[in-house]
């Protein structure tokens, strides 16, 4: 086999890797992100709806509260 020198095997190691582990952990990190996001907007739709049928007179004052105080847990 061919080496540059006895450290050949790890001197590519160290930027392979970092670069490796910090690509795939921007990756994890945008997921993350965007899952959090599209979470935040289904309890906000939810509330908006939660809103609208208090609104229309479809539920009463304590329900709505009740059923707030659970979306917001």
């Amino acid at each position: 086999m061919y080496y540059y020198n006895d450290f050949f095997p790890f001197h590519m190691f160290g930027f392979g890797v970092i670069f490796m582990v910090l690509f795939w952990g921007l990756i994890v990190y945008g997921a993350i992100l965007l899952f959090r996001r599209n979470g935040l907007n289904d309890k906000g739709r939810a509330l908006e709806i939660l809103k609208e049928r208090y609104a229309k007179g479809e539920i009463t004052k304590e329900q709505f509260e009740t059923i707030k105080k659970d979306l917001l847990q």
